[in-house]
């Protein structure tokens, strides 16, 4: 039979697969590139703000996109915990991109505004202190380390580049918005502002 030629064959056999993945993947990917729902922001999306934009350099840098995802599916067992399904156009101004699949955690995706900035600074201190079932770590030295401006007006320039749509005034005020503050107030800013546009559904 045919297939037991292909079956037997390495050499064919590596051939067919090589083709069969690469079908797949113009299938899945060509749609999306060549779609607007990627491209095309959602109504009312803004770029970070210089202390959001900190806040989400931080937040990568202690590896919270690690455990927590910013994706939430199209099911219902996801819409009804987390809310609204996530949608490409919320993230057009990402790089880079955090949805992520490790859960272990709960999604962030619309975590924006249901705890208050007193709620995030104690959940961040120690964890335990607000959800005493909480595996995740404490941050203390969030509280204690000053951010860094020298750099962010470089970091808005080069994403200006990429598409994010910063104005000269975003770029020059950026320095001056974030003196003075912790790392702590830029992780809050930045979880606070998580999924706000789309309303939540609880």
């Amino acid at each position: 039979m045919k297939h037991e030629i292909v079956e037997t064959n390495t050499g064919i056999m590596i051939i067919f697969i090589i083709i069969a993945i690469s079908f797949g993947t113009l299938v899945e990917l060509v749609p999306l590139i060549a779609g607007k729902q990627v491209k095309e922001p959602v109504e009312g999306l803004e770029p970070l703000s210089a202390l959001e934009l900190e806040g989400r350099d931080i937040y990568i840098r202690e590896g919270c996109n690690n455990c927590h995802s910013q994706m939430i599916r199209p099911l219902r067992a996801e819409t009804e915990r987390y809310g609204h399904y996530s949608v490409a156009g919320e993230f057009v101004y990402d790089h880079p991109f955090l949805w992520g699949s490790k859960r272990t955690g709960p999604d962030l995706a619309r975590v924006g505004e249901r705890y208050s900035d007193d709620w995030h600074r104690a959940h961040l201190y120690n964890p335990r202190d607000v959800v005493p079932e909480s595996n995740m770590p404490a941050y203390p030295w969030l509280f204690d380390n000053s951010i860094d401006g020298e750099r962010i007006s470089q970091k808005m320039r080069t994403l200006r580049k990429l598409g994010v749509p910063y104005t000269d005034a975003d770029i020059e005020g950026a320095p001056a918005a974030v003196e003075g503050k912790q790392e702590i107030d830029a992780v809050v800013a930045y979880l606070q502002q998580l999924g706000t546009l789309i309303q939540t559904r609880r």
